[in-house]
């Protein structure tokens, strides 16, 4: 009897973003016809990420005063200007997928989100303030706010791969500085502790787990892989790799766990260090 060869299987191949995006655009044109004028206009009819980007924040960003057409345009000369800016959207949709159990696919993020469509408008503004359009920029940090609830500065830092779960009441100061690969929830505030200028805003490092209702507040640093209890009130330096909770944050483990923004694993330890950072 002849010996079977064994013939390993080709890896399955590895689909960026858009991709993705556009199989689950055509699935759900087929599955609903009622959203197939959306998909189509949204996603189908476009040749990549930018351009479909581009529309969606024109058709949710436009109003009165800077019509949709308006904002297209800004958006694509942004893209073109700083193609990081698009790379940063498509980290941020892996993200989302990688980290939220609710979603179906991309789709969700793209088209619904408002955690993930408040963050690319900011990238946005933030390019535009890098320009010296300040004016322009406050007009799109303030629409976002009015539309999605969530207020980041346009001078912010925001870095790529973020997710931003549910996404209501963030606020983000004009110093703050987020790393890569950071997760908050709803109701997250970057703030100062005072009236006074310059640089005052927290600096959040790569990694962290930022829980619902966490407060972080003054120029103070959050180091790499931190997690911040829901609820909490930061006023103090985070150590890279320790978990924090309370009112005032007090250190509950150190370390904690390897990647808590990727796990979204918002549990305590059991043994509480009693004192305050």
């Amino acid at each position: 009897m002849p010996k079977l060869e064994v013939v390993a299987a080709e890896p399955a191949p590895d689909l960026g973003a858009w991709s993705l995006l556009r199989a689950a655009a055509e699935e759900a044109a087929r599955a609903e016809p009622h959203l197939a004028t959306q998909m189509n206009a949204v996603i189908l009819s476009h040749n990549d990420l930018a351009s479909a980007l581009s529309f969606q924040l024109a058709r949710k960003l436009g109003d009165a005063e800077l019509g949709a057409m308006s904002v297209r345009e800004i958006c694509r000369d942004a893209y073109d200007a700083d193609p990081a800016i698009v790379a940063a959207a498509e980290a941020d949709l892996h993200a989302v997928s990688e980290r939220d159990p609710a979603i179906r696919s991309l789709l969700q993020p793209f088209l619904y989100f408002k955690g993930y469509q408040a963050l690319q408008g900011h990238r946005v503004a933030h390019w535009l303030w890098t320009q010296g359009r300040e004016t322009l920029a406050f007009h799109l940090q303030s629409r976002m706010s009015e539309l999605f609830q969530i207020d980041i500065h346009p001078a912010a830092r925001m870095g790529s791969g973020l997710f931003l779960d549910h996404g209501t009441g963030i606020v983000i100061g004009e110093t703050a500085v987020v790393g890569d690969g950071v997760s908050m929830l709803h109701g997250v505030t970057l703030g100062g502790t005072g009236a006074d200028r310059g640089d005052r805003h927290p600096k959040i490092g790569n990694g962290v787990l930022l829980g619902a209702g966490a407060k972080v507040l003054g120029n103070i640093k959050v180091g790499d892989f931190a997690k911040v209890a829901s609820g909490s009130v930061v006023l103090k330096a985070v150590p890279a790799g320790c978990t924090v909770a309370g009112v005032p944050a007090r250190l509950v483990n150190c370390p904690t766990e390897p990647a808590p923004a990727r796990t979204m694993d918002h549990t305590l330890a059991d043994i509480v260090y009693d004192f305050v950072i």
